[in-house]
């Protein structure tokens, strides 16, 4: 199901600036906090942890001003289908979500007691590390969209201690510090009255338990070193600098958990006829002085092959022929560019003698003397270029 655009989640207009998302975010997870769903159903409840997560995700993307420039250019569907700017709002607990903002909050840090469903009873949950590659496509291939296989070292969890650091995956003892538990729990007071909170042990990390000899394969990380070939499907109309996410493909998480993402960076190289301006792509046409004045069929490169174009008799230079449709597809689907052909009349620059008394034979000619009309058209065309 489509998501709700993330302006209409926090009620706020598209010019909203920090202060006002941060109040429209504050507003919203109170309103949603599960110490504010004492006495209502199930049902009631898992709504509500639904309505605080979409909060939060809205305004972890609207507060940083690059995820908020590209959700604003692709939309909420193109983001949704780029993989967002790698919210970590996915696969968070409710707790988590609090540690991320609690700094809006005066202090939130947990809810223990409370019971939605997913605060795993105050463990905490581990995250993989993200990872980033850098991967080269091809005007071509940023028309028709693309599939590439590539290689990517990644930290997966160890198979002969099952990703616990322990030797054997059972060499682990009791936690001193939590007793077991993997809480630690305190009392605080916010803005909602006094608030028993519980976080992950400080010692070992909401485990409840603590290596006591290391596994030998992994050294007690949990993690090993390990290649694999990922394909990635690049859809059409993709940017420089835009950035693909696939979810669970980065590092594993130690101790298990939610693995991190492959964040996948676009690298445009270079095409050697034409040049991407967004949408639209631009090809500078030489020609020559005759097939200026006298006009014919000339043939060109595109995205999909070569055209034949036709040049008017009496072309002057500058002037841009325009093949709509023939640029690039919008990443949204709305349509493909044009491709503008930027016509330039080639001066001879070494005469043969006959070629001398050709040109001299001409000069005096009144069809070769420029008109006020076309000098008209020509300074206009430049103020519109330099406007």
């Amino acid at each position: 199901m489509a998501k709700r655009d993330f302006y209409e989640v926090l009620g706020v207009d598209r010019n909203a600036d920090a202060d006002a998302l941060k109040k429209a975010y504050r507003k919203l997870a109170i309103q949603y906090h599960p110490d504010r769903q004492q006495g209502k159903t199930d049902a009631e409840k898992k709504e509500a942890e639904e309505k605080f997560k979409e909060a939060a995700e809205a305004y972890d993307v609207l507060s940083d001003p690059n995820k908020r420039a590209r959700y604003d250019q692709l939309g909420p569907d193109g983001y949704d289908q780029m993989g967002g700017g790698g919210f970590s709002g996915g696969g968070m607990s409710m707790e988590d979500i609090f540690r991320q903002f609690g700094d809006l909050f005066g202090g939130f840090g947990g809810f223990g007691g409370f019971g939605f469903g997913d605060t795993g009873g105050g463990s905490s949950v581990n995250y993989g590390t993200n990872l980033r590659v850098r991967v080269k496509v091809t005007l071509q291939e940023v028309a028709k969209g693309t599939e590439k296989k590539i290689k990517i070292p990644r930290q997966v969890s160890c198979h002969s201690c099952n990703g616990t650091g322990a030797k054997n995956g059972t060499a682990m003892e009791t936690c001193s510090n939590c007793h077991g538990s993997g809480v630690e729990v305190r009392i605080r007071r916010t803005i909602l009255g006094q608030m028993q909170t519980q976080s992950a042990c400080s010692v070992c990390g909401g485990a409840g338990k603590r290596i006591k000899e290391r596994c030998p394969d992994c050294g007690g990380h949990g993690l090993v070193k390990h290649e694999e070939v990922v394909t990635i499907n690049i859809p059409a109309g993709v940017k420089e600098g835009m950035m693909l996410t696939m979810r669970g493909k980065g590092n594993d998480a130690p101790g298990g958990g939610v693995p991190g993402d492959l964040q996948i960076v676009i690298e445009e190289q270079p095409d050697e006829h034409l040049i991407r301006d967004d949408q639209d792509l631009i090809y500078n046409l030489m020609i020559d002085f005759p097939t200026a004045a006298l006009g014919g069929k000339v043939e060109i490169p595109t995205i999909n092959g070569r055209a034949r174009v036709t040049i008017e008799p009496g072309t002057q230079p500058g002037k841009v022929l325009r093949l709509r449709g023939k640029g690039l597809p919008s990443i949204n689907g709305y349509g493909n560019g044009d491709l503008l052909v930027n016509v330039m009349v080639y001066v001879p620059e070494n005469l043969t003698s006959a070629d001398k008394r050709t040109l001299e034979s001409l000069r005096d000619s009144q069809s070769f003397q420029p008109t006020a009309a076309a000098r008209e058209r020509i300074a206009s065309r430049l103020r519109h270029m330099f406007d």
